[in-house]
């Protein structure tokens, strides 16, 4: 497996992040990627160019890996983008009146209308932070095959008198999903299907389990049905609210309304699954959900949303990776001290990795 050589930060570096931290506010900000030398990642951004309402994608390749040194990368992918984000955190242990398709209630940074001008719908980011991030989030569109003419698209809208405020055109949360596949070294389609639908890859996942996709890195299984691991993905359905693998795999190919997310970490302990997904509260965002431990059985998901079930897990066809991978990512490790001792949403981030040792030696 690549190793991720983790290398004592420049002075500079962390002074700058300092700053950046110092200056957080409620609106939680995020950091800044790290930089090539602790962690090589080619950022979303990178996949385009221009200012939004001019932006084009710039095509790039995607990074090829055999399968098994995928899970680690793609774990540490995402939580550079969670960091990225602001590390917000959304509490899926209770029911709460949110969803896991852009419309969830409520935003840790702060309240935002929902329309401006002309009736558009605003980003539920505050104006310069969804600014900040409109590159990142056209780069995660870029590596789909129908990216260009959405990012075409969401120009107008940049263009429009809400400027970069407006919500992004369409829900991106299977392009990130797209990204971090692409970036974690999963490039080749008959690898993973990277579309701006869930189901596509879903279904690709379904298609291995059938065996009629044996290159596929991923095997589609019930939740509950084997172990969770991080690099895994669960996946939740709304339109229709599939149950079980079964009810998918007839109406494969058919369009769903579904959200996945990346599993980074799986708390034994606290009894929770921790997992990452895009265009949570209009953010990267990191997930709890409620797991369930029985004697000499794997944790198990406890799904607390009954009208969006997770009906697939999307299990990774590699050897696993510590279930504590979250804590241990190069981002968690060059930025712990930052990290803990921001704002209120920071401190939370600590409570849920390995930040909350860290911030007792700060």
């Amino acid at each position: 497996m690549t190793r991720v050589r983790m290398l004592a930060l420049p002075l500079a570096v962390v002074l700058v992040a300092l700053s950046a931290a110092s200056e957080t506010d409620a609106r939680q900000t995020g950091l800044d990627r790290l930089p090539p030398t602790v962690f090589d990642v080619v950022p979303p951004s990178a996949h385009v160019r221009g200012a939004p309402g001019k932006m084009v994608v710039q095509p790039r390749a995607c990074r090829t890996m055999p399968t098994g040194e995928t899970r680690r990368r793609m774990v540490d992918v995402a939580v550079q983008e969670w960091g990225f984000f602001g590390f917000r955190i959304v509490d899926r242990t209770e029911v709460n009146d949110g969803d896991a398709f852009g419309n969830e209630a409520g935003d840790a940074g702060g309240a935002w209308p929902d329309l401006g001008r002309g009736g558009r719908r605003l980003s539920r980011l505050p104006p310069e932070e969804a600014a900040r991030v409109a590159a990142s989030i056209a780069g995660y569109w870029a590596v789909t095959p129908e990216g260009s003419w959405i990012v075409e698209r969401q120009n107008e809208e940049w263009n429009g008198p809400d400027g970069t405020a407006v919500r992004w055109n369409a829900p991106w949360s299977a392009a990130f999903v797209s990204w971090v596949m692409c970036e974690a070294g999963l490039g080749a389609a008959s690898q993973f299907q990277r579309a701006i639908a869930h189901h596509a890859y879903i279904d690709q996942a379904i298609r291995a389990r059938d065996g009629r996709a044996p290159q596929a890195a991923f095997a589609a299984y019930d939740a509950g049905e084997t172990a969770i691991t991080p690099g895994d993905l669960l996946c939740s359905s709304r339109r229709p609210a599939y149950r079980t693998i079964a009810d998918r795999r007839r109406q494969m190919g058919i369009g769903a309304r579904s959200h996945c997310d990346v599993v980074v970490k799986v708390d034994e302990a606290r009894e929770r699954i921790l997992a990452i997904g895009g265009n949570v509260r209009g953010a990267v965002s990191l997930k709890l959900l409620r797991g369930n431990r029985e004697p000499g059985k794997p944790l198990r998901l406890v799904d607390m949303e009954e009208d969006r079930p997770i009906f697939a897990h999307l299990k990774l066809r590699a050897d696993p990776i510590d279930t504590n991978a979250l804590d241990t990512s190069p981002t968690v490790k060059a930025f712990g001290c930052v990290v803990a001792t921001r704002t209120s949403a920071f401190l939370a981030a600590a409570n849920v990795t390995a930040l909350g040792g860290i911030a007792a030696r700060c």
